[in-house]
């Protein structure tokens, strides 16, 4: 009788957690795809850019992850940037921008001003001068909330290095609206895009 032998899965790479593909699918597709974001390609291919979910939904824990980032990217200087993904407790856009608020206090008191940047996203993200039907609210739209963590150096070399920065945002909602939230929604597909 032969004992049978257990498959050799050295070569075969590590299903994320669909929490992680769906929001790297997003970043890929938007992000990188419509070109929202210049910097985000690069960073991307040279898999600079920390995925990590925190899946239990309470505001301490969130604020408590967020802070061992910058503890990670503190002792990791090749991981350009993370994004701490919220699936659980934070589906309210308000919810979160209280705990988006309190990101910026919390980073201000341990010393990381001026070091790390926090940059919304959520699937209900709307404008405070748009209306929630407004396409260009998909320009900061998420499959999931999260927090993105940003190095304020690379940043400032990026404003130092490209010309027209300040022109991203708007012809980002511009691009957005032209194509329109019908197009989010049928091109993204439904999983994601919070009815409206």
């Amino acid at each position: 009788m032969s004992i049978p032998q257990a498959p050799d899965t050295t070569d075969q790479p590590t299903q994320e957690p669909p929490v992680i593909a769906k929001t790297r699918q997003w970043i890929e597709n938007v992000v990188v795809g419509l070109n929202f974001c210049p910097f985000a390609k690069r960073e991307l291919r040279r898999d600079a850019v920390r995925f990590t979910v925190c899946g239990n939904g309470g505001t301490a824990d969130a604020l408590q992850r967020l802070i061992d980032e910058c503890g990670h990217l503190d002792a990791h200087p090749e991981t350009e940037t993370t994004l701490l993904i919220l699936p659980e407790g934070f589906a309210d856009f308000l919810d979160y921008l209280d705990l988006a608020e309190l990101a910026e206090d919390l980073l201000a008191e341990q010393g990381y001003e001026g070091v790390y940047q926090v940059a919304s996203f959520h699937p209900d993200y709307c404008f405070a001068d748009a209306g929630p039907d407004d396409a260009a609210n998909y320009t900061n739209r998420s499959p999931y909330p999260m927090l993105h963590l940003l190095r304020e150096a690379s940043l400032d070399t990026a404003i130092d290095n490209y010309p027209d920065i300040d022109s991203i945002p708007e012809n980002n909602m511009e691009k957005a609206r032209t194509l329109g939230a019908d197009f989010f929604r049928a091109h993204l597909g439904k999983a994601w895009i919070p009815a409206e």
